[in-house]
């Protein structure tokens, strides 16, 4: 094939999960003018409304409201997507999270087993409800595609008492190997781990001390849209088809650049 379509993306349905804010929205507004058609989702239906009005000016978008915190939520969201789209979808974006921070000894189960149930399970049975619409959509030489979303703090470890949503970030790590391996030959899962982006979870982060974060990276910025759409093209297009069971940190170089007590 020309190396000129490497990256296209054209007509490629995805479905994004938390695509109404942040990253997601990043993403789903991206591949929008790439020509790309995206089911965004979220709990608001609202919110999802508003993404679609907007989205829908500039190219191929609809919205399907869900819950993808529980199995029966997956569940339904697929169910939703098989009606609309029969003959199968090209990618899942496995990007809806939630977390939770608190002292030590005020870490209960219920706490924990929310940020888990979405940011851990959700990606699971996602992925696992979608296998046949996506390995409708796949071919041998271009396959279908899961990307699911770490962070940073699966790395390097945060001043923030997030344990259950650092856990549950890193445990996506080797569940994106685990299914990498199952899902082959016709479905590719990787996973994209962002650093610092504007979102929801990250805004009182930047409203108070926004100018630090961004100096903390050697690239001296935090990310942008076209950082996100760019990484999430790449895995989910022919230039990737070899390309299973990988981490790709987008994050201007602060984990595997900066270390602690450096005195740069």
């Amino acid at each position: 094939m020309a190396v000129s379509s490497l990256f296209d993306v054209e007509g490629k349905v995805y479905v994004i999960t938390g695509s109404t804010s942040g990253i997601g929205l990043m993403m789903a507004r991206g591949l929008v003018e790439a020509g790309a058609t995206v089911v965004v989702t979220s709990r608001k239906a609202q919110a999802c409304a508003d993404v679609v009005a907007e989205l829908s000016q500039i190219g191929s978008c609809l919205a399907i409201p869900s819950d993808v915190s529980s199995e029966d939520g997956c569940r339904a969201l697929r169910d939703a997507v098989a009606e609309r789209f029969p003959d199968g979808i090209h990618a899942l974006v496995n990007n809806a999270a939630n977390t939770w921070g608190a002292p030590l000894a005020e870490h209960d189960t219920k706490s924990w087993n929310r940020v888990f149930d979405l940011n851990v399970g959700g990606s699971f049975h996602c992925s696992k409800f979608f296998r046949p619409l996506l390995d409708a959509a796949s071919t041998p030489d271009d396959p279908s595609r899961i990307v699911n979303f770490s962070s940073v703090t699966a790395f390097a470890v945060p001043e923030d008492e997030t344990y259950s949503y650092t856990a549950s970030k890193a445990a996506l790590l080797h569940l994106t190997k685990h299914l990498a391996r199952r899902l082959a030959p016709k479905i590719t899962v990787n996973c994209i781990v962002p650093g610092a982006f504007p979102s929801r979870m990250m805004k009182a982060a930047f409203e108070t001390k926004g100018d630090e974060i961004a100096a903390s990276a050697p690239m001296q910025r935090a990310g942008r849209q076209d950082d996100a759409v760019g990484a999430l093209i790449y895995l989910t297009s022919r230039a990737s088809s070899w390309v299973t069971g990988e981490h790709l940190v987008v994050d201007g170089g602060t984990v595997n650049c900066v270390t602690s007590g450096s005195s740069d």
